[in-house]
């Protein structure tokens, strides 16, 4: 199994040779992930897995996708997507234009969630959604607008519960196993690279989105991801994070206003 020092080498390594800078992550999620990839891939030892990194750019792919995969899913968590359709969506309708950023989207899900809200508030044309990850894979496929059919029967629950009224086949058509959500939805938004550990602001926003990503970083490195949030919201502006995440205790608290109960704040000063 792969050890704490020997965990340092390879973040070390991801930087040094590839630009990709985990430093501030969670040495516990980290080790998991990389003994996981480790014990998939039948290595005989570490100097062979960190020989298979530094020699194949290739195998940099699975070994990122490894560490940044995140579960996600349309709709997910019903009462938050209520709580973001009850008392934030009618909050942006009032300006005159409305940027929001995702955060970590992994493959799009929730942005084409949001996409669905903003339709459905008739606030889309007047809309601009920005959806950013570390890896690059996964924003091609979130680009794409394309998930599996096996999958809408949930994704369908899961909006009904979140207050929509629509049907929800309407926002995409099928092909064999496979849907294409509406290309009027992907005309709304704009997917880039960004890496919250060491990239910079780049937009001021109405509402930024980063669900189930602080999880995985260490108290530090939370907060100044925190700084960089700050600094790229409007005042009252909203931030929504996971339902394992909090700004509470961070030294930006006292500006933010939490909306009920769901993870969602608004910024006060």
């Amino acid at each position: 199994m792969i050890q704490d020092e020997e965990v340092d080498l390879l973040v070390n390594d991801l930087f040094e040779l590839y630009g990709y800078d985990f430093t501030g992550y969670s040495k516990a999620s980290l080790k998991r992930r990389f003994n996981r990839i480790y014990i998939l891939d039948n290595f005989p030892s570490f100097a062979e897995f960190r020989y298979k990194l530094k020699s194949d750019p290739a195998y940099l792919k699975r070994l990122v996708e490894e560490i940044t995969v995140n579960v996600t899913e349309m709709f997910r968590d019903p009462l938050f997507y209520r709580t973001l359709m009850k008392e934030v969506i009618p909050s942006l309708g009032t300006k005159p234009f409305i940027r929001i950023w995702h955060a970590g989207c992994s493959t799009g899900e929730e942005v084409f969630s949001m996409a669905i809200l903003l339709h459905e508030a008739n606030l889309l044309h007047k809309s601009l959604i920005y959806a950013t990850d570390i890896n690059p894979n996964v924003l091609e496929k979130a680009r794409k607008g394309i998930f599996p059919l096996s999958q809408m029967k949930q994704y369908s629950g899961n909006y009904i519960a979140s207050g929509g009224k629509q049907d929800f086949s309407s926002y995409y058509t099928a092909n064999y196993d496979r849907v294409k959500f509406l290309e009027s939805f992907t005309t709304r938004m704009i997917f880039s690279t960004h890496n919250l550990v060491c990239d910079s602001s780049f937009n001021e926003f109405d509402l930024i989105l980063c669900r189930n990503v602080l999880i995985y970083f260490d108290v530090p490195l939370q907060n100044r991801v925190f700084e960089l949030f700050d600094s790229s919201l409007n005042r009252l502006s909203y931030l929504a994070l996971g339902s394992k995440e909090t700004i509470r205790f961070s030294d930006l608290n006292s500006n933010y206003k939490q909306i009920g109960k769901e993870k969602i704040w608004r910024k006060m000063a």
